[in-house]
């Protein structure tokens, strides 16, 4: 990466004050869930097509970065068995174990979604991010996407899920633990990712059940973005 990746990086970043939430009990949850996490949400179809649209419109060999990759399925074994070469984040060290035993050839690293604001990982062609920005308070979210952008190459190509719900750092029970989540309604969901430089090229949303009995239905809602300026 290039001094003037780095400095664009950050800049994406400067005024992101975080809000000093200790963030190790989300960690510590999904820790916990493990592989039960696959086992609740065995059929992810919402997400293996948007991951199908960002492998398919990418160059051949990009290089992606998968926030949140959790297990490491499906996504990042999605975007490498198409060839691209992928980079994994997450901040359950659990969960990172499982996805380089799931998907060997990708890299895994350890790491809050705030910390890669110093440009430590480059910059990327894609970027997947499927439900890692509804573990962050609401406030945290427009500069999180900002900073996503300026990961992305000039072009680049982003798959973005959330949950729509019109709620901020709310405790929900989860798999036998309790996790934050934030969201919101879909029209202003769609602002807040346009205030951050993307362009909207396609959008699907999916009732969602997951096989637990402690979490209610819920709609995910599949952004197709790409960098704008």
């Amino acid at each position: 990466m290039s001094g003037d990746d780095g400095q664009r990086v950050q800049g994406a970043y400067d005024g992101y004050a975080l809000t000093g939430l200790d963030r190790s009990g989300q960690a510590e949850a999904f820790d916990a869930i493990g592989d039960r996490y696959d086992e609740a949400f065995p059929h992810k179809d919402g997400q293996v097509a948007s991951g199908a649209w960002l492998a398919e419109s990418l160059p051949a060999g990009s290089r992606v970065l998968d926030i949140g990759c959790g297990t490491g399925l499906p996504t990042s074994r999605q975007l490498v068995d198409a060839g691209h070469t992928v980079v994994g984040v997450d901040l359950s060290a659990g969960m990172l174990e499982l996805a380089r035993g799931h998907v060997p050839e990708a890299e895994f690293r350890l790491a809050d979604l705030a910390e890669l604001r110093d440009g430590r990982l480059g910059t990327f062609d894609g970027i997947a991010a499927f439900f890692a920005l509804l573990m962050l308070p609401r406030p945290e979210i427009p500069h999180a996407l900002r900073m996503l952008h300026g990961l992305l190459r000039p072009g680049g190509l982003m798959a973005l899920s959330m949950v729509e719900a019109d709620v901020d750092d709310y405790a929900i029970p989860f798999l036998g633990n309790t996790i934050r989540v934030s969201g919101y309604l879909r029209d202003e969901l769609r602002e807040v990712v346009r205030g951050a430089g993307f362009e909207i090229t396609g959008e699907s949303s999916l009732a969602y059940a997951p096989q637990s009995t402690d979490v209610p239905p819920e709609i995910q809602l599949f952004l197709n973005l790409r960098r704008a300026a």
